[in-house]
């Protein structure tokens, strides 16, 4: 990359070109864009990251210390991978076979989480606004707002685009969110939709500012 700069990267990242960074991202301590690597805009990545070549990540991703995404990996907008979570990208490592073109694709799907220390086996789809929680280990597909809690993790039950658990559904099978107030409904079995914003949409800024604490919203 030539010219000014429009992102960010700390004296002690390393950034090898050529890689594309979009405007506003933020390269913490520490850590290694490689050649390759695309990046949106408005990222964070924190300490000791690792980003590989090929890898591909969308616009408003958020990633903590000590994350390594290796080749194969796909993360669209909004995600959010926590501390120490680990991804991967073969299924059967060996030392002594080469499988630099066998290298298993896994995609996060917009406004994921995958919590602190939480495992994801590659060669998976994890789903649009789906939660994984701290130390899961996931092996199998995720659905689109599933809570995943256990090793091997297992839907624990659903969960809204703000990050809280939804209640069991009411007579007509609406579930609302108890901080956005959003519905949400179990279209066919193990397909949960919002009903009032579509998935692709954007929170309306008054949305997408959190003014209750998880632990006020779990005592209603």
């Amino acid at each position: 990359m030539s010219g000014k700069k429009n992102y960010f990267v700390h004296e002690s990242a390393y950034v090898d070109e050529p890689c594309e960074i979009g405007k506003g991202t933020k390269i913490w301590h520490f850590s290694h864009i490689m050649k390759g690597a695309r990046i949106g805009e408005n990222c964070i990545f924190g300490q000791n990251v690792n980003v590989a070549g090929g890898v591909v990540i969308g616009t408003n991703v958020k990633v903590q210390n000590n994350v390594s995404i290796y080749t194969g990996t796909t993360i669209e907008d909004d995600v959010f991978l926590g501390p120490s979570c680990v991804l991967t990208n073969v299924t059967n490592p060996r030392s002594q076979i080469v499988r630099h073109n066998l290298y298993e694709k896994t995609t996060f799907r917009r406004g994921a989480t995958v919590g602190a220390n939480a495992t994801v086996v590659c060669g998976i789809e994890v789903g649009r606004y789906s939660f994984v929680a701290a130390g899961a280990v996931v092996t199998k597909d995720v659905p689109d707002y599933a809570l995943m809690t256990g090793v091997p993790a297992k839907r624990a039950g659903w969960i809204s685009r703000h990050g809280i658990p939804l209640p069991q559904a009411d007579a007509d099978g609406i579930m609302v969110c108890p901080e956005s107030g959003y519905r949400y409904r179990e279209v066919e079995p193990g397909v949960v939709r919002c009903l009032d914003l579509d998935e692709e949409a954007p929170l309306p800024p008054d949305k997408a500012i959190g003014r209750v604490s998880y632990d006020d919203l779990k005592k209603k």
